[in-house]
């Protein structure tokens, strides 16, 4: 049986597993241990050599310890209350604008992102601040929960971004390059889901009324309050890509001054630390099961020779780079569809990368076509926390927004799936949208 079959017939069981509703992580663990016995004829002692030292090879890796402290960095920044000085200084300037508040919610949405790095929260977090202002000033309820479901997958566009620093240890990529790479396109997303409300309440005016419009003593209040919010931003990811520190360290320093901002400025207590410190330990245990099943799955594909094999075959079949790409985006979009956002991308990457590597996009060097494509699958990967039937997000806000159906989510957040394809496009086609801020400041 060939390499690209037996793969196939792995990936045939994973999904099966993931339609029964099996964990992912457990689900890729059981299907890379399955094909690895069985591709080792039946022998359990090759699986248990590789079992040994599985979870040690893949924890010591010293680089993981970024995710645990950008995980309370968010966490901080959550039951620290950052996010209402986010949405009031936003709102503070936007708000007195036809649909300005949900533009506002997009905006705080990005900001918090900037914090955060973790879409869920930020949809979450989100949404507790901004529903609430949003009925207040009777927008729709397809505009309110789009608004906000779209606008929390900002928090893993804008860096620091937990799915970017997976990417960075799957492909001994630069974890500073690829925040700075995603600086452009974040911000780009964002600017487009603004102009998508713009566009909608100028359709529907009912659908986003004006709020009232906001004192300029208040707005350099609002101000004056989420500065330090962006000056810790700032020293993360200008401290990371200027080499003064590595990742690790900028996260420890963005950790330590997000909890340092929660204590003195949203009055967290020791119940919110302990919240904090416990909400960390559960997402990274998560994370790295998952993790532990997407080594045990690609070793499994390793012993196959997929991937070796699938990159060979898609050279030799001289398809046009550009299809090939095309063809790996809309694998993803179906993706989007069972599984979320980590585990696609540790599922993805082993595969995908080496086909992708093996092509020629645009003249691009190795290095940049790495951090082109990385940015890209981000993109692709954020998009199924928002489209039918699972996406996440729309859940989380539907949940928030009991009075809203959540078919009127959905249809709510189709306005903002079309901006997601139109600036997938622009990437494809013009890398320098990623690009142009690592070769600017890496030169």
């Amino acid at each position: 049986m060939s390499g690209i079959a037996s793969g196939g017939l792995i990936f045939a069981a994973l999904m099966a597993m993931l339609v029964v509703r099996v964990p992912i992580g457990i689900a890729m663990f059981m299907a890379g241990a399955g094909g690895y016995f069985a591709l080792s004829g039946m022998d359990a002692t090759p699986l248990l050599a590789s079992l040994k030292n599985l979870a040690y090879a893949r924890l010591s890796n010293y680089d993981l310890v970024v995710i645990p402290l950008f995980l309370l960095m968010g966490q901080f920044a959550t039951n620290g209350g950052l996010s209402r000085s986010l949405f009031r200084f936003v709102s503070a300037f936007m708000g007195h604008w036809r649909g300005g508040i949900a533009m506002a919610s997009i905006g705080a949405c990005a900001g918090f992102g900037a914090i955060c790095g973790s879409s869920l929260a930020t949809a979450a977090t989100m949404g507790q601040v901004a529903l609430p202002e949003l009925k207040r000033h009777r927008y729709s309820g397809a505009l309110a929960t789009g608004c906000l479901a779209a606008g929390g997958t900002l928090g893993i566009m804008i860096p620091p971004s937990v799915p970017l620093v997976i990417y960075a240890i799957l492909t001994q990529e630069s974890i500073g390059k690829l925040f700075m790479a995603a600086v452009l396109p974040g911000l780009i997303a964002m600017v487009g889901y603004m102009v998508v409300v713009q566009i909608i309440v100028r359709l529907k005016p009912d659908a986003g009324p004006a709020g009232e419009p906001v004192p300029w003593p208040e707005r350099l209040k609002a101000m004056a309050e989420v500065l330090p919010v962006l000056v810790v931003f700032a020293v993360v990811i200008v401290g990371i890509y200027g080499g003064w520190a590595n990742p690790t360290e900028a996260a420890a320093i963005g950790a330590a001054a997000c909890g340092a901002l929660a204590v003195l400025r949203g009055g967290m207590r020791w119940p919110g630390i302990l919240e904090s410190a416990l909400g960390t330990a559960s997402a990274t245990a998560m994370i790295f099961l998952v993790l532990l099943g997407a080594d045990m799955l690609n070793s499994a594909l390793a012993l196959s020779q997929m991937p070796a094999e699938l990159a060979a075959w898609v050279q030799a079949a001289g398809f046009p780079p550009l299809l090939v790409m095309v063809a790996i985006l809309l694998v993803y979009l179906f993706l989007g569809c069972v599984m979320d956002s980590l585990a696609m991308i540790l599922l993805t990457i082993p595969i995908f990368y080496p086909v992708v590597m093996g092509l020629d996009f645009w003249g691009l060097s190795q290095v940049d076509k790495s951090v082109w494509f990385g940015i890209l699958a981000l993109m692709v990967v954020e998009i199924g926390l928002v489209h039918p039937p699972v996406g996440m997000n729309v859940y989380i806000i539907n949940r928030l927004a009991r009075d809203v159906p959540l078919t009127e989510t959905f249809k709510g957040v189709m306005p903002f799936l079309a901006s997601d394809l139109v600036r997938i496009v622009a990437l494809l086609f013009f890398p320098s949208l990623s690009l142009v801020l690592v070769r600017t400041f890496g030169s």
